[in-house]
């Protein structure tokens, strides 16, 4: 045992509109977090339709609209239906499926002027649209994300990260020692695959919608602009905070 355990669990449904805190979840070999970026806002220039994965340029986000970092969601799996609430608008409660023009009109005064505009829910046919050409699943390290705090001298929300899955009891950057390694997580085998990259969008507070913070230039502290591990699940199980964490 690594001496980690899961700390939180989160999912984004709809791809840089909104957080959602889980309980449990069910891991399936090859695919992302059930419910994680399920759907995506298209920019006005984007042709996805959601048959393949395509890069995160395809669609709005909160490195080009810090204030959509604000949002949480909340959804209904049975019915999929999602509520959305940002501190700046009345929530919003729809479809993504039947009601796609409600979310693009919701969340139009979150756009910058100088970014190109939503158009359109695109539904992922196949995996969740993550930013990678993969199925990942994001694990983040508490430890990494404290001394990232430290070098700033500033209180930073996790979910400036937008990860899944949170561990605590590691040194920080531990996690990157995981690549090309098999991992299980409570129920589940996961094999680290790659570091994630980092930009713009984690200098944005998430209670705010506001860019408060410099994170790129804190990670460059270490000589990279890095933070968490993306990993792809190959035995499906089930996590739950309070998980532990063994390298295999």
């Amino acid at each position: 045992m690594t001496g980690a355990r899961v700390t939180e669990l989160w999912r984004h449904p709809i791809k840089g509109h909104g957080r959602e805190r889980i309980e449990a979840v069910t891991l399936t070999a090859g695919q992302t977090m059930p419910w994680d970026r399920v759907w995506a806002v298209a920019n006005e220039r984007s042709k996805a339709d959601g048959s393949k994965w395509v890069p995160c340029g395809h669609f709005s986000r909160t490195s080009k609209a810090p204030a959509l970092m604000a949002i949480t969601a909340e959804l209904d799996e049975a019915t999929e239906r999602l509520t959305l609430r940002h501190p700046d608008l009345p929530d919003l409660a729809f479809s993504p499926d039947a009601e796609p023009e409600a979310l693009v009109e919701w969340s139009r005064g979150l756009i910058p002027e100088d970014a190109l505009a939503s158009s359109r829910i695109v539904r992922a046919q196949a995996v969740g649209f993550t930013d990678s050409d993969f199925p990942s699943v994001t694990l983040c390290n508490m430890a990494s994300h404290r001394a990232v705090e430290q070098h700033l001298g500033q209180p930073l929300s996790i979910h400036r990260w937008r990860g899944n899955i949170w561990l605590d009891g590691l040194a920080p950057w531990q996690e990157w020692e995981w690549l090309d390694r098999e991992i299980r997580i409570g129920g589940a085998v996961l094999r680290g695959r790659e570091r994630t990259d980092r930009c713009i969008a984690t200098t944005a507070n998430p209670d705010t919608g506001r860019r408060d913070a410099d994170t790129l230039g804190a990670l460059e502290h270490w000589g990279h602009q890095d933070f968490s591990l993306r990993a792809e699940v190959i035995e499906a199980g089930d996590i739950r905070p309070g998980d532990g964490v063994e390298l295999l």
